[in-house]
């Protein structure tokens, strides 16, 4: 019977405990929310201790997927000078455009005239070791960290090339995207590659036309595959350059406010055409149907990823940005590409190796079936 008596009697402890703590945890002032309420909960009683910053950011970025909107995006304090860097096609960093890997991250692209380059990585190469961390299992992100550095000092990185590992050491310093490159194909072609529309777009690549004119192309190709989009206005500077008079690009925001960017009179006129694929978003895909809708230029390649908002970034108090989809643009004739993209008018597939080349710019543009098919597509107009 004592022991009965002591039993429910520990219980009734156990159960004070529990309420007074209970009390205690919910007495916060009213303006208090339920994840600041939680972050404080976690931070005083769990057992390990926790990141603050880091449960934070994961709170964050949770909140903005909760959206359902594949385009908004969350960017850590951490993050955010590198993320302006990107837009200015000007970065500290090595040169290397990576994605992850099983054994740690895949070289996709070397910038020419960059640190990698001239240490000697390529594209193909696995980035297996940095500094002699292995990094295997950690995120893209956590990889970029590692890397990234002060301009001028040393990193080692180790890549698995062909089944045999090689360490090179880097030297970080400035890299500046090449945003626009010029080719001058057989029979006059002009090859235009227009990486993103970011800072410097429009002045790169209208210079680029004019010197593939010079050089006496009389037909043009341009290339926005694996164009992850960019800003607007250096997108309408390119297409004021190349279209006549009409309307370019109309947007509509939250509000309901809309604007109209219209083109003036003078254009160029000449054969072109506008290579796509599943990578090439928002201002890309939008270039190529506007010249499409124009009569301008036809469109070959893959199907385009499909994205109708745009997105302005606000800065937090703590460093962190938020990217949010604020409002949506259509086409010259009025057309959503939300969810839909382009299809091109000449459709032409390649497997995953020639892609990948592709990508990393070590294909010759005359073995490339979509160049290839880009330039009967010209001779026949």
């Amino acid at each position: 019977m004592k022991n009965k008596i002591i039993i429910v009697l520990s219980y009734l402890a156990v159960a004070a405990a529990a309420a007074t703590l209970t009390l205690v945890l919910t007495a916060k002032p009213a303006h208090y929310t339920k994840l600041e309420e939680l972050a404080d909960l976690l931070e005083e009683c769990f057992i390990d201790g926790v990141d603050r910053t880091e449960m934070e950011d994961a709170a964050a970025d949770a909140m903005v997927e909760a959206l359902g909107d594949r385009w908004s995006y969350y960017i850590p304090a951490s993050q955010y000078d590198s993320y302006q860097d990107q837009k200015k096609n000007s970065y500290v960093g090595i040169g290397v455009t990576i994605s992850a890997a099983e054994n740690g991250y895949l070289i996709e692209e070397v910038t020419k005239g960059g640190p990698a380059e001239k240490a000697g990585l390529l594209a193909g190469d696995v980035i297996v070791a940095v500094d002699g961390t292995r990094v295997a299992g950690m995120t893209t992100d956590q990889g970029k960290e590692l890397v990234q550095g002060e301009s001028g000092t040393t990193v080692e990185i180790t890549v698995d090339r062909s089944g045999a590992e090689q360490t090179f050491s880097v030297k970080r310093g400035t890299v500046k995207t090449p945003v626009a490159e010029a080719t001058l194909l057989p029979d006059n072609i002009g090859l235009v590659t227009i990486k993103n529309f970011n800072t410097n777009c429009a002045k790169e690549t209208i210079a680029a036309i004019e010197s593939l004119i010079d050089q006496g192309a009389t037909a043009l190709i341009f290339d926005v595959r694996f164009n992850g989009g960019g800003y607007a206005n250096e997108m309408n500077k390119v297409l004021n350059y190349l279209l006549p008079e009409g309307e370019l690009f109309r947007t509509v925001d939250y509000t309901g406010k809309e604007e109209v960017t219209m083109s003036d009179a003078k254009c160029l006129e000449m054969p072109m055409a506008v290579l796509v694929n599943g990578s090439s978003y928002s201002a890309a895909e939008f270039f190529a149907a506007a010249l499409r809708e124009y009569d301008w230029a036809t469109v070959v390649g893959q199907q385009t990823s499909g994205k109708g908002y745009y997105q302005v970034v606000y800065q937090l108090s703590d460093g962190s940005a938020v990217g949010v989809s604020i409002g949506k643009y259509v086409t010259p004739k009025g057309v959503s590409l939300e969810g839909v993209g382009i299809t091109p008018d000449h459709v032409v597939e390649v497997d995953n190796k020639t892609m990948s080349a592709i990508r990393a710019g070590t294909l010759d543009p005359m073995e490339d079936p979509q160049i290839l098919a880009a330039i009967e597509a010209l001779k026949g107009n």
